[in-house]
């Protein structure tokens, strides 16, 4: 299954930044007061000028440059220096949390080690947490990158642009495994962006693009900040940070800026929800036309509880867009078209647990359509035991191949060799295609399988978070065991001062919705399970912290 060609020949990011900025468009920094509407012209002489500086530090084509810091004005422009410069881009994670800075220390120095970066471009905030030792690449901070870009105006030589260049180490999230860095060419992220664009009707002249997603997730970096920068949309910027400390700034984002675009993960509208029903607030979301939900799995009552709830302040439910992407295709591989909102495949759940196809059943699994491939892949299932691919509604691996599709792992061969069938890219995803669509069920390594049946732990966890009191977005499904003993595991983490018996409801909510036994059902205090960098489960973590007896108790 291919998508339709791309109409824009390949080039570099940064001839695309620079072609742009005559379209006069700009980039709000909401949470910076110092730097709040920068236009992309006046931010694109500033990187000029940065990547003089970081060419008077010996850094050009070829040179690897890891950046740290929260969504600046300084660390975007720093980003785009790094690009102007002929360099590749290494965006180094941030803590989500205080108690996560000495995992965020361990993920920076072996991200750093893993990307063969010769120089860190750091935000003062997180000197102390970077500090070089004997083997790192030497630190400069941004305010001093800043002086440095003062003194070097007007010496800027632009290197001889190279669209088959490294435009980014991209790291994986780390969903099943530690995070791998996908090598993305300019071509390979120029092609991606413009057929994201395309797939989504965007409009540079009429769309406002509005982002808090952490600018060293794929989504955050490419899917929404390098859009706006390669087409000269206006942008309107916050941090991860900004977000989480108050949900119900996103919707008031949209409102006061006229946002019309906009993307987070699933568990985000869950939060984004309950700060709307929360906040008496008036709104104006009738400019909102894509609401995109990806990066992790769409799910369909959270989505139709927040519509329902944006309503009332005029978002029109088919702003909902589920989409699928990844670090290893830049960002976007399928997108539902815009303005159809959230339409489902319900398919019979026995069938489909058994291994049989996804057939449509009048009660079962209600599946989110993914929509089709963007321009420039192609998609097709594989059987992930024997290779061979699928025909229509058969369950089995998505493979991806085409313009955008990451070339390997730095420095992995190993990974790089496992990751590919036949020139295709194995993404790890059971899933299957219907009328043209993707659905993705599950992720293969994170499938529990049960009483011969194959559960995905996606609808568990949604079941569990149904009881009031448990955390939504912080419930993890897994199974343990062999054979006939092996049994289903649900550790949830509950608000402070949650009622008793939530366990037991947690416990009969998953037996009712699995047909099986009772789960062991571990309750947990906020911040107990294993996340991502940008905030997704990690399983397969929770699983070895369960078996060793390390997730506490609440």
């Amino acid at each position: 299954m291919s998508g339709a060609e791309g109409s824009n020949p390949p080039a570099t990011l940064g001839t695309r930044i620079e072609g742009a900025t005559a379209r006069g468009g700009a980039v709000t920094f909401v949470c910076d007061p110092g730097a709040p509407r920068v236009e992309w012209s006046r931010l694109h002489d500033d990187a000029r000028a940065t990547a003089a500086a970081l060419q008077r530090l010996g850094i050009g084509p070829g040179a690897h440059v890891a950046l740290a810091g929260p969504s600046s004005r300084l660390l975007v422009t720093a980003l785009q220096g790094v690009w102007l410069a002929g360099a590749t881009a290494v965006v180094l994670p941030l803590p989500r949390r205080l108690l996560d800075v000495a995992d965020m220390v361990a993920a920076t120095r072996s991200r750093l080690r893993a990307s063969s970066a010769v120089l860190v471009v750091a935000d003062p905030i997180l000197a102390a947490f970077i500090e070089p030792v004997p083997g790192d690449p030497p630190v400069v901070l941004l305010p001093d990158l800043e002086r440095e870009a003062a003194a070097a105006v007007d010496r800027f030589d632009a290197p001889v642009p190279d669209p088959a260049a490294l435009a980014a180490v991209q790291f994986t999230s780390g969903v099943t495994a530690d995070p791998r860095g996908a090598t993305l060419t300019h071509a390979a992220v120029v092609s991606n962006l413009d057929a994201v664009a395309g797939a989504a009707g965007l409009d540079p002249d009429a769309d406002v693009i509005v982002s808090w997603l952490p600018l060293y997730h794929d989504m955050g970096l490419f899917g929404l900040l390098g859009l706006s920068m390669v087409t000269g949309t206006d942008l309107v910027l916050a941090t991860p940070l900004d977000f989480l400390a108050d949900p119900g700034r996103w919707t008031g984002w949209m409102s006061h800026f006229g946002g019309t675009a906009t993307a987070g993960p699933n568990f985000s509208y869950a939060l984004l929800t309950r700060a709307l029903s929360r906040d008496g607030t008036a709104l104006d979301l009738s400019r909102w036309r894509i609401a995109l939900n990806g990066a992790e799995p769409v799910g369909v009552r959270t989505m139709l509880e927040f519509t329902e709830a944006g309503a009332a302040h005029g978002l029109d439910p088919g702003a909902v867009l589920p989409a699928f992407g990844m670090a290893e295709v830049v960002t976007g591989a399928t997108l539902s078209r815009p303005g159809r909102g959230l339409v489902c495949d319900q398919v019979d759940g026995h069938a489909l647990e058994a291994g049989a196809a996804a057939r449509p059943g009048a009660t079962g699994h209600r599946l989110p359509l993914l929509g089709g491939p963007v321009a420039g892949l192609d998609l097709r299932i594989c059987d992930p035991l024997h290779g061979h691919e699928l025909g229509e509604r058969q369950v089995g691996e998505l493979e991806v191949r085409g313009a955008s599709v990451t070339a390997g792992y730095h420095g992995r061969p190993d990974a790089t060799a496992a990751a590919f069938h036949d020139g295709w890219l194995r993404t790890g995803d059971l899933a299957y295609l219907t009328g043209g669509e993707l659905v993705v069920w599950t992720r293969l390594a994170d499938a529990i399988t049960v009483g011969g049946r194959r559960l995905a732990p996606d609808g568990i966890e949604q079941a569990a978070a149904t009881v009031d009191g448990v955390r939504a977005g912080n419930v993890a499904a897994f199974g343990v065991g062999e054979g006939r003993s092996r049994t289903v595991v649900v550790a949830a983490e509950v608000r402070d001062g949650a009622r008793p018996g939530v366990g037991r409801e947690v416990a009969g909510r998953v037996a009712a919705f699995t047909g099986l036994p009772a789960p062991d059902v571990v309750l947990l205090p906020p911040g107990s399970l294993s996340k991502t960098s940008s905030g997704k489960l990690q399983r397969w973590r929770c699983r070895a912290a369960y078996l060793t007896g390390r997730l506490e108790v609440g």
